[in-house]
């Protein structure tokens, strides 16, 4: 019996270490080159040399993180047991949920490797083992951690709330993109740690993972549906009463709906959503997606790709109803604040006689010291119909005719000439087909900011040569034809 015993421990020893083995061989290290751009100086930009980690898995496709290769100019992977390094191109990216996907034009690179599959997503004290190559040595590093939570949280890269995995692994820069394994499969994606803490990590879990890739498997990318809708909590007991729910019963309530919202013709205002697809919304909002386990309500909505069908248990005026909502086929339509992450590309900008104006992202508000309270609280509003981008007089450049307005910065502007604009675009046609002798900017309180047409045209030619600016606006306002 020992010796059977003796024979089996080995035999599984042996089993343990071929996988582990087989595992090493699909762990990639991604060598990235990017462009980090100056949203205070939107002309200007510099190169920043990263590292992260990724898998191989089928297709002959890289999984990896979104921000390891986000801004990529070049990018190279090599993998575990080989010193070449070969050039990759980012095949889809999803910024929203830190995933993207690489591809290698030279096969040989696939060469001794095999695709790792996907498992389920675990459970809370699962053990998972996180590969990837961390900063503090060269080769690859394999670490075990427990899953200690599951829940919706805000990933660094997009600032949006998904799904994630908390596990006690140590992970380390470089580590980003890596696989956690489980069973021999992957359960995760490693997206960020938190420092000044005792190993605690986040990984992208597979439900998400698996969302992406069937989402991209058309060959456009749509994300994950955005129902344009803010809401709160409804728990207070006089509150509930005012709306008609029940003590025991739970929900969200519609605050607001976005001009553009999938739901506009839906829901209304004071709606109160109970149920999404059969299962209940508790009072803090919150849905039970495992037997005593509890996420944000959206989970439910995040599990659907565009083209489906969701199921709304909605309480109107006291009255209970069912909504059956069919999601559009694609994603037409952008949900997020006025201060939205740009990613891939180099900021929007034009100048009039050093005066030089841009739209406001979350990157410039993320770049710029100035508190500018007012603009910050508007930019996390959702946009309207009519102003779907705010703009701002970003800074004034010295030259004799602006003087007095160096100072100014982050200046929001409400009017062109007394006209109201829907976005930077409007902006700038507004501004360039002027043929007023004044152009004249206007804040919210009715301050001006005036700029003498002619005299800026004459100058800018001698500002930008001053200043070494290649060229008076970013290359997205550059029409066809235009040189």
């Amino acid at each position: 019996m020992k010796k059977i015993l003796k024979a089996l421990a080995f035999l599984s020893m042996t089993f343990i270490m071929v996988q582990a083995k087989s595992i090493d061989a699909s762990i990639v290290k991604i060598y990235t080159v990017s462009k980090v751009t100056n949203y205070m100086e939107p002309w200007n930009s510099s190169v920043q040399r990263s590292s992260g980690s990724g898998s191989i898995i089928s297709g002959n496709r890289i999984l990896t993180n979104a921000h390891v290769v986000a801004n990529e100019t070049f990018v190279e992977v090599k993998k575990y047991g080989d010193t070449k390094r070969y050039q990759a191109r980012v095949l889809e990216v999803s910024h929203d949920t830190d995933l993207a996907l690489l591809e290698v034009k030279d096969k040989d690179f696939f060469k001794d490797t095999e695709a790792l599959k996907f498992g389920e997503l675990p459970k809370i004290q699962d053990k998972v083992t996180v590969y990837g190559y961390p900063m503090g040595g060269h080769t690859i590093s394999v670490s075990t951690g427990i899953v200690s939570r599951i829940e919706h949280n805000r990933y660094a890269h997009s600032g949006k709330s998904f799904l994630s995995i908390q596990i006690d692994a140590a992970i380390n820069p470089g580590n980003s993109g890596g696989p956690a394994i489980s069973g021999g499969k992957i359960v995760g994606v490693v997206m960020q740690g938190i420092t000044m803490s005792q190993n605690i990590g986040y990984m992208v879990p597979v439900d998400i993972i698996q969302h992406f890739l069937k989402d991209v498997s058309d060959g456009k990318r749509d994300g994950f549906p955005k129902l344009g809708i803010m809401t709160d909590k409804i728990e207070n007991p006089t509150l509930k009463a005012y709306y008609k729910l029940g003590e025991d019963e739970g929900g969200i309530l519609v605050v607001d709906i976005v001009y553009n919202s999938i739901l506009k013709d839906v829901l209304k205002r004071d709606d109160i959503i109970t149920a999404i697809d059969g299962h209940k919304i508790e009072n803090d909002g919150t849905v039970e997606f495992r037997p005593k386990q509890y996420t944000h309500f959206k989970y439910f909505i995040d599990l659907h790709q565009y083209g489906d069908n969701v199921t709304l248990d909605v309480l109107r005026n006291g009255k209970k109803m069912v909504l059956k909502v069919k999601l559009p086929a694609t994603s037409s339509s952008e949900h997020a604040t006025y201060a939205k992450l740009e990613y891939d590309k180099m900021p929007s900008y034009f100048m009039l006689g050093g005066y030089v104006f841009s739209p406001i992202t979350q990157n410039l508000l993320n770049s710029s010291g100035s508190p500018v309270l007012s603009l910050r609280a508007k930019a996390t509003k959702f946009p309207t119909k009519d102003e779907q981008e705010l703009v701002v007089l970003l800074k004034v450049l010295a030259a004799e005719h602006s003087r007095g307005d160096y100072g100014i910065s982050m200046w929001h502007i409400e009017k062109v000439n007394g006209k109201k604009f829907k976005d930077f675009k409007e902006f700038y046609k507004l501004v360039m087909d002027s043929k007023e002798k004044y152009v004249v900017f206007e804040d919210e309180d009715g301050a001006k900011v005036v700029i003498d047409r002619e005299k800026a045209l004459a100058v800018e030619p001698d500002i930008l040569n001053r200043y070494s600016i290649k060229a008076n606006k970013s290359d997205d306002l550059i029409e066809e034809g235009e040189i």
